[in-house]
């Protein structure tokens, strides 16, 4: 059988930013008609390199061959017309306008707005899986059909190979199974995908090659199907890495956080976003939080934060002579300094301040504190001394302490949230989806840096789309659907396929 020829073909790609090569010497050759998986560390350089291939930005050295000639992308344009799409992790789409409007917006002259153009998307549609009306708002689909509307907007331009940016960050088993089925389907039809994923067994699953990155540079190609995930996690990163499992309980009787009756209306409405929310954490206890997006997780946090308003319930922080304190009407840093810890779901929007260097973003939520501050006044010298110590200790590859942090990979930038976070002795932990989109060695360090300081007494809710992390972390797991706590889930004994269709409404419905 003759081997199918070469699609793309990166040769000697190098690109070097001030301080660092993120791509070093890299060679890639996707074939016609596969899925070809590119793994490794946040760090690595796959990001460097598809922003490179989808034309976002320019290597500094080597060669780009599209269907065996040479090409020089300069820009996305570019790409596209090279028949080149690209589907980002963070969807592209705005929720105010209707799905049809979302796929034409800056196409209008490919087949028009008219009747040609809802005809070449229905057929896109169907091809894809989406039954959404085409003049649905955005904002009225599901996670996983936002997916789709962002696959049929590549695919409308004209793209025959895809690539797809961590295509199941946000997605419950059941979605990601129909969404391999979509890419099985578009194989079939002549489409190829390159596949950007840190969940190894995903990749297994999906893959017909993959080829590791590490540290900059290609180490190898191979087969998912005649290689285990630990074989794949020790081409990454160089050793074998632990699961999030932990079954021993360090569960005590003193509660931390008690959350009683919360309730949160939608911004100028009554409609309910949290109703009757009541839960408590203990010290020592992980509280899991399941749910599809969109079902209230992100409201819950930021109202517990006091970044909303509750419009009725309470929510106490407990102290330990079992004093309860009411911060239902306390601002966020009051929160904070109560004890409170957060590992924020956007950490670009509220974690960090991009801009400024590590040793700024070391200070943030803990100016009024040692060892970033003294009495009234930073202690600055205090903040950059902590901040080495964590680059140290939650090892963030940065090549100083001065770089701004959108200088570090997105794991990286995690790792120093994080870092930050447990460094300032909270007695809870509210941590928002803490691995999203980070590697596995960055994603083995935060689940061993949780379990520790569990271990030590804190009290953890989290809140998380990976259920492997859920069930291997969580003491507990309350599941969220439509702004309520639904249903209750022992980790030693749920299943992901049995969570997820607790957090779709399956089992209500049943």
């Amino acid at each position: 059988m003759t081997e199918p020829q070469p699609v793309v073909e990166l040769r000697g790609i190098t690109k070097r930013f001030p301080g660092v090569v993120a791509n070093s010497d890299v060679n890639l050759t996707i074939r016609a008609g596969e899925v070809h998986a590119v793994c490794g560390e946040n760090g690595a350089g796959k990001s460097t390199l598809m922003k490179i291939l989808y034309g976002m930005q320019q290597p500094d050295e080597g060669t780009i061959a599209v269907n065996g000639e040479q090409v020089r992308l300069r820009n996305p344009q570019d790409a596209i017309r090279a028949g080149i799409g690209m589907v980002h992790q963070h969807f592209m789409l705005a929720d105010n306008l209707t799905v049809r409007e979302n796929i034409l917006l800056g196409a209008e002259g490919l087949h028009g707005i008219g009747r040609r153009a809802k005809a070449r998307i229905d057929e896109l549609a169907e091809q894809t899986g989406l039954n959404a009306d085409q003049d649905a708002l955005l904002e009225s689909l599901g996670v996983a059909d936002r997916q789709r509307v962002e696959i049929i907007k590549v695919l409308y331009r004209g793209a025959k190979i895809v690539i797809l940016d961590e295509p199941t960050a946000v997605l419950v088993p059941q979605e990601v199974e129909a969404l391999f089925e979509t890419v099985r389907s578009m194989q079939r039809q002549g489409f190829t995908f390159i596949f950007i994923s840190h969940k190894l067994d995903e990749v297994r699953a999906i893959a017909d090659t993959v080829t590791v990155i590490r540290r900059g540079t290609t180490v190898g190609t191979a087969d998912p199907k005649a290689i285990s995930s630990r074989e794949l996690a020790e081409m990454m990163v160089g050793s074998e890495l632990p699961s999030p499992e932990t079954r021993e309980s360090t569960v005590t009787d003193r509660a931390v956080l008690r959350v009683t009756d919360l309730r949160l209306a939608a911004e100028g409405s009554t409609r309910a976003v949290l109703d009757d929310i009541s839960f408590t954490v203990h010290a020592g206890e992980v509280l899991g939080i399941a749910g599809v997006e969109g079902n209230g997780q992100t409201e819950l946090v930021e109202t517990i934060m006091g970044m909303r308003r509750a419009t009725g319930g309470t929510v106490e922080l407990v102290e330990a002579d079992g004093k309860a304190r009411d911060l239902t009407r306390l601002g966020t840093l009051a929160r904070r300094e109560a004890g409170i810890g957060y590992i924020a779901e956007d950490r670009t929007r509220h974690g960090l301040l991009l801009t400024q260097p590590l040793w700024a973003n070391r200070i943030l939520g803990y100016q009024t504190r040692e060892p970033v501050s003294k009495g009234q006044l930073l202690d600055i010298a205090g903040a950059r001394r902590d901040t080495e110590r964590i680059v140290a200790d939650y090892d963030v590859r940065t090549p100083g302490i001065e770089v701004p942090a959108a200088a570090l990979s997105g794991g990286n930038q995690q790792k120093l949230v994080v870092g930050r976070e447990l460094s300032g002795d909270p007695v809870l932990l509210i941590a928002s989806h803490p691995t999203r989109g980070v590697d596995v060695g960055a994603q083995a360090l935060i689940w061993e840096q949780i379990r520790v300081a569990r271990h030590e007494g804190l009290a953890v809710l989290l809140i998380s789309a990976d259920l492997d992390e859920l069930i291997g972390l969580s003491d507990t797991i309350r599941v969220m659907l439509r702004g309520r706590l639904v249903s209750e889930a022992d980790p030693a004994t749920v299943t992901p396929q049995e969570l997820g269709s607790a957090m779709t409404g399956a089992e209500e419905a049943a």
